[in-house]
């Protein structure tokens, strides 16, 4: 018997992409699922999915590439800051790098035809096969019958009569082949990146506007109420005890400040240049206004790497004036 070919399998967490990698299994492929890490995308997610189905997942970062073809997508981006196609053609790209040194022969992805209107049109799965340099290596399980031959079929490494024929919305037929498959657990459709989300997206183009999209900033996007202060410099505050522990352990070496004497917020500035004493007193203003313990004014403490390094006190903001700043 000869030996089968193994594959990368393109592994979101999604049904789908949990469905092409049993299917693929159970036809005797050695299928190892890869999940491409981004601040806008984690892998928490995808490792539930691949211990649901049994598989050891590879994760992969991606940041550095990722925040490159952001900036200026070649096929644009959909109803937010999402540049799907460019997105997935960046992760087969990315999973061709790495075939060699896995002893990888071909790629495949849980995409199913006519299920997305942005990425997975016709004309959006050719050309994310285009951007990823090795369309020819790619092949699509749950669509395969309807779409080109590629080398693993024309070389018969993949027998197109195995493959199959799902197009459209409707996922019954992935439904069913979960139950099939003893598939119980998986995440409902969409979500899971950041890039689709209104808010988000909102923060991601105030960076993008000024000198700050850098992964050192980026990180703290997903967290706490965000202020504009200047070009150069942004306020982060937490709107609880959860977030400001978030942004606690987000910190490099970032500025921080925090009432002194009363329990309340904690934010972090992230400024490309110093502050000056104008600017202090600014943030600390604005911060008070979120402090619901603060009546008019109070003593606010800036800190660097655990060690104050300044004490101000200032008026509380008034709330009319905090709008100004909101991001």
């Amino acid at each position: 018997m000869i030996k089968k070919k193994k594959c990368f399998a393109l592994f979101s967490g999604g049904l789908d992409s949990m469905l092409a990698v049993v299917f693929m299994q159970k036809l005797g492929y050695d299928v190892q699922p890869i999940f491409f890490s981004t601040p806008f995308f984690g892998p928490e997610k995808a490792l539930e999915s691949a211990q649901e189905i049994g598989v050891e997942l590879f994760v992969h970062d991606v940041t550095n590439p990722h925040l490159k073809m952001l900036k200026n997508p070649k096929y644009g981006f959909g109803k937010h800051m999402n540049p799907c196609i460019d997105c997935h053609g960046l992760m087969f790209r990315e999973a061709s790098k790495l075939m060699q040194k896995h002893n990888v022969d071909f790629l495949i992805s849980g995409e199913v035809l006519g299920q997305r209107p942005m990425s997975q049109r016709k004309d959006a799965l050719n050309a994310v096969g285009k951007l990823s340099e090795i369309k020819d290596l790619l092949i699509r399980p749950l669509s395969q019958k309807l779409l080109a031959d590629t080398l693993p079929i024309r070389e018969g490494w993949v027998k197109k009569t195995e493959m199959l024929d799902i197009q459209g919305r409707n996922r019954q037929r992935q439904l069913l082949m979960a139950k099939e498959f003893g598939i119980k657990k998986f995440p409902s459709p969409g979500g899971g990146c950041l890039l689709t989300d209104s808010g988000f997206s909102r923060k991601l183009r105030d960076v993008f506007e000024t000198e700050m999209y850098k992964k050192q900033y980026i990180k703290f996007l997903k967290t706490g109420r965000h202020l504009r202060i200047s070009p150069e410099i942004k306020l982060i505050i937490g709107r609880d005890k959860v977030e400001n522990n978030v942004l606690k352990n987000l910190l490099t070496d970032e500025i921080t400040l925090q009432s002194v004497g009363i329990a309340g917020p904690f934010g972090v500035i992230n400024s490309t240049r110093k502050l000056t004493e104008i600017e202090l007193k600014l943030v600390a203003s604005i911060l008070l206004r979120y402090n619901s313990k603060v009546s008019e004014k109070n003593e606010v403490a800036f800190s660097q790497n655990g060690e104050i390094i300044q004490k101000i006190i200032v008026d509380k903001m008034l709330e009319e004036e905090v709008a100004n700043y909101l991001v």
